[in-house]
């Protein structure tokens, strides 16, 4: 029995982050884009070495256009999962608080880094607030379908920067987009990762 890549289920309403992002965005951006990854992976997989392997192994793992997907649906998934709907904002808390001190000095120091990331990566792709094995953070800049675990990394919190996650709400204004979403963090799920 192969495995079967599933749509994750959303924990808010498509209207519970507007405006930062619409749900119109929301609509298009995981109704029909993470579904089309999803179908495509499934499709894809089928009597390959991946048939039974998690879509951590996956998105780890495979090349060409199974890797793509994987790669797409576990960055995707991790994004819609971050989020909480405006006006239940939280901070980050505990160890990821003091992992984040450590790494960046403070929260502001970290938040300025991760928004240059996401704001000067070239073209489509991701930027992410990594964890390594010994639980040190990083931002790094992604393209495409890339993601941390291709390099031994933890994926904590990401920024999707492909023009589909914003450019109904925002236009060709990433910035603005990038500095909205801080406001519709849930540093909980953040902090569950790490």
């Amino acid at each position: 029995m192969s495995t079967v890549i599933s749509m994750p289920k959303l924990r808010y309403s498509e209207e519970a982050l507007a405006p930062v992002i619409g749900k119109e965005t929301l609509g298009f951006h995981f109704g029909k884009h993470l579904q089309t990854y999803v179908n495509n992976l499934n499709n894809l997989i089928v009597g390959t070495e991946y048939a039974d392997a998690t879509l951590e192994t996956m998105a780890a793992k495979a090349d060409g256009a199974i890797g793509n997907n994987a790669g797409q649906v576990l960055n995707h998934n991790l994004y819609f999962e971050q989020f909480a709907p405006v006006g239940q904002k939280s901070a980050p808390a505990g160890k990821l608080a003091e992992a984040i001190d450590k790494s960046f000095g403070s929260f502001d120091e970290m938040k300025a880094k991760m928004t240059a990331a996401a704001s000067t990566l070239f073209g489509s792709g991701w930027a992410w607030l990594c964890a390594d094995a010994e639980g040190r953070l990083s931002i790094a800049q992604m393209p495409n379908a890339d993601n941390p675990l291709r390099h031994g990394l933890r994926p904590l919190l990401t920024f999707d920067v492909w023009e589909h996650a914003y450019y109904l709400d925002y236009q060709n204004r990433r910035a603005d987009y990038i500095n909205a979403l801080w406001d519709i963090i849930d540093w909980n799920v953040v902090g569950s990762r790490f």
